[in-house]
């Protein structure tokens, strides 16, 4: 039985406004996938079709219409957010293609030439760790270029592919340096990460490949007919790159020295920080200790409190064999269990935390985590 989301973290994701859509307010970010469809559609002079389709999407087009095995570890409810056993929040803005390729293939016709850029941005719901780059709840962007090319025509290619590379590159990082490594996606072929380098180093920044022949023949276009380019890039790393931001935290923040910035693409201008409160924990866990999953129990448990946190970082983690049996009795551990030195850094971005307000959260944390009989953190 797959596990479901409550009725209150349903609409609580679904509230979730989506800096992507003007429809929503303006960002910074409608700007920078604006000149990034730009960039495209003019080099290609291409028919450019932006869709922004709603996030409760099916299983199928989700995972099974893209090529995803039915064992993958991604479908498991620790990493994917169930509304109901064939419903999902979809993980990846991918879940849109399949139907964004069925519509196309239902109005084609051979009467006129076809060459379009399917844009589809929004935002996506996932389990994740905790940091500076992370959140769980990431904007997307997929871009697929479809041409009809006809038996003895030309189809797009390899060197269609780095060009497209080049293009999104120089749109959201002019004149920076990239490198591509191979990668594999269920969903294209020949898939490339692509890297950009900056000020700390190699930074992913998307990850494309030639459109799989599975997915079109699926969508009803047939691969001898037609021919296609993937790219699937993070819209909140684009923005931060492009702007400079080293927290994405800030990216959603209300504080209107912030929040004014977040109108435009010019560089940002750090506005003063808040000193970080450091808080460890030592709970106790259900082996294996997985960091993406105890990121997502303390956002839930701390709710709005959660932009309070800059990460969680399991600093150190000890299995039942490795620690002496008074440690053992003094923990509760049993056999199937771990003891997780945790740390969370508190570090709120328009105000200074308290430490009465710092060790309420710790608290709030420890009761959501921790899986012992005894309890060492406790407010009194």
């Amino acid at each position: 039985m797959t596990t479901l989301l409550s009725a209150h973290d349903l609409r609580v994701a679904l509230e979730l406004r989506d800096l992507s859509d003007p429809a929503d307010g303006p960002h910074a970010m409608q700007s920078l996938l604006d000149e990034v469809l730009a960039a495209l559609s003019r080099a290609w002079h291409c028919a450019l079709d932006v869709q922004r389709r709603r996030p409760l999407v099916s299983v199928e087009d989700n995972y099974d219409r893209l090529g995803y095995a039915p064992a993958d570890i991604t479908r498991d409810a620790r990493y994917s957010r169930y509304a109901a056993e064939t419903v999902m929040l979809r993980s990846h803005t991918s879940a849109g293609v399949p139907p964004a390729l069925r519509a196309l293939a239902a109005a084609d016709t051979a009467e006129r030439a076809l060459d379009v850029l399917p844009a589809l941005p929004g935002l996506c719901y996932r389990r994740d760790s905790i940091d500076r780059l992370h959140v769980g709840t990431p904007h997307q962007v997929d871009l697929w270029r479809i041409a009809r090319t006809g038996p003895a025509g030309r189809r797009l290619d390899a060197e269609d592919l780095q060009q497209m590379i080049e293009l999104v590159v120089d749109a959201v990082l002019p004149g920076a340096c990239r490198r591509t490594s191979p990668v594999r996606h269920p969903y294209t072929t020949g898939g490339l990460q692509v890297d950009v380098h900056t000020a700390s180093g190699w930074v992913e920044l998307a990850e494309g490949g030639l459109a799989a022949e599975h997915v079109l023949a699926g969508a009803g276009l047939d691969p001898e007919t037609y021919s296609g380019l993937a790219m699937g890039m993070g819209l909140d790393r684009a923005l931060m790159l492009r702007k400079g931001i080293d927290d994405i935290r800030l990216l959603r923040a209300a504080e209107p020295r912030v929040a004014t910035q977040l109108l435009d693409l010019a560089p940002w201008r750090p506005v003063s920080s808040q000193p970080p409160v450091r808080r460890d924990l030592s709970v106790v866990v259900d082996a294996p200790v997985d960091a993406e999953l105890l990121g997502d129990t303390v956002r839930a448990a701390l709710g709005p409190a959660a932009e309070a946190l800059e990460s969680v970082t399991v600093l150190a983690s000890t299995g039942y064999t490795d620690l002496t049996e008074a440690a053992r009795r003094r923990l509760g551990l049993r056999p199937h269990q771990v003891n997780v030195l945790l740390q969370l850094v508190l570090r709120p971005l328009s105000h200074t935390l308290t430490d009465q307000r710092a060790n309420q959260l710790r608290d709030q944390v420890y009761a959501a985590v921790h899986r012992g009989p005894h309890h060492e953190w406790a407010m009194h």
